[in-house]
């Protein structure tokens, strides 16, 4: 049965976590909180297996595609729904995308999940998201990732990966990991988001890769057309940025595509582009793709990192036969 949290409830949570808060005397409307996914039924699930021997498992977690919407009965809801076709269908348009190129030659597993709104990031309250996000998304992304390990991955190597959304979620899963997980996730891809020093803090095994074959390390990066342009919800403050096209972490520039000029800035910890025309993305509640580049973090590199997946598992596997 979906949960719906009324008004009463509602209160108490403001009281515990400071979610929804309420202002000027007057309590929130009251919320609708869909129903967790259960994750033994295959529909809530996108799965491509393409392994043929050499291959390893890639868990990708998709980013944010609803916006705030209301149910029958009017209720408002920050999250959105797997139980609806709709919902289902918007994720696996990235999900299909961006298995293209993760899903060569690797089994392919990405679930889907009660991800927070466009409408909560577009708040630009880091508790709020945070508190949103904690209490349901996250706990599905776990949940998954139970579900993937015990009854899809059994053992083998893996690589997380997510976009924006999907890219917190490799961040704070990466929290949780065990020992005997850690030595078997051959990379992290945190793409469109933020690794911050609250975050290496607790999970010091959280570690920047620093060349194109290193392993059991995080490849993070955002792209925008100036530092001025930095969206602090998504890519501030950070500690970790590589560069996709040459797999440096330093100032040192790189060509894309014959026009494009990707360079990491050292200090903000982003990239740079140069000769890239973003005119076509979508302004995102005035929020996202407005002098940043968010929109384009899985797709722009693609070839770069179809290409950097292969390497690093080899990587992964040469140490492992070396040990």
């Amino acid at each position: 049965m979906k949960q719906v949290v009324y008004s009463a409830l509602l209160l108490l949570v403001c009281f515990v976590c400071g979610c929804d808060k309420i202002q000027k005397g007057i309590r929130e409307a009251a919320v609708f909180v869909p129903a967790a996914p259960d994750y033994n039924e295959s529909k809530m699930w996108y799965v491509e297996r393409n392994d043929q021997g050499d291959g390893v498992d890639v868990f990708y977690i998709p980013s944010t595609w609803e916006f705030d919407w209301k149910t029958s009965d009017s209720l408002v809801s920050h999250y959105a729904d797997p139980s609806l076709p709709e919902h289902r269908v918007h994720m696996e348009t990235e999900m299909a995308k961006v298995a293209e190129y993760m899903a060569l030659g690797n089994n392919f597993y990405s679930p889907h999940y009660r991800h927070i709104t466009l409408d909560s990031w577009a708040t630009l309250n880091e508790d709020t998201i945070a508190c949103r996000y904690m209490d349901v998304s996250f706990k599905d992304v776990k949940a998954a990732f139970h579900h993937f390990l015990i009854n899809y991955n059994q053992g083998r190597p893996f690589i997380l990966a997510g976009f924006s959304q999907g890219g917190k979620s490799v961040v704070e899963l990466m929290k949780h990991l065990s020992e005997e997980e850690r030595k078997r996730m051959i990379a992290a891809y945190v793409l469109g988001y933020k690794v911050t020093p609250a975050d290496v803090e607790k999970a010091p095994w959280i570690k920047p890769a620093t060349d194109s074959i290193d392993t059991g390390v995080t490849i993070c990066y955002n792209s925008v057309s100036d530092v001025k342009y930095i969206k602090s919800v998504v890519s501030a403050p950070n500690v970790m940025c590589i560069n996709p096209v040459n797999w440096c972490t330093d100032a040192t520039p790189a060509m894309l595509n014959d026009t494009i000029t990707v360079t990491v800035d050292p200090y903000y910890k982003v990239l740079v582009l140069q000769g890239f025309d973003g005119s076509y993305l979508p302004n995102i509640l005035n929020v996202l793709n407005t002098g940043d580049y968010h929109g384009i973090e899985p797709w722009v590199y693609s070839d770069c990192l179809k290409k950097n997946m292969r390497q690093r598992i080899r990587s992964f596997q040469q140490e492992k036969m070396g040990r």
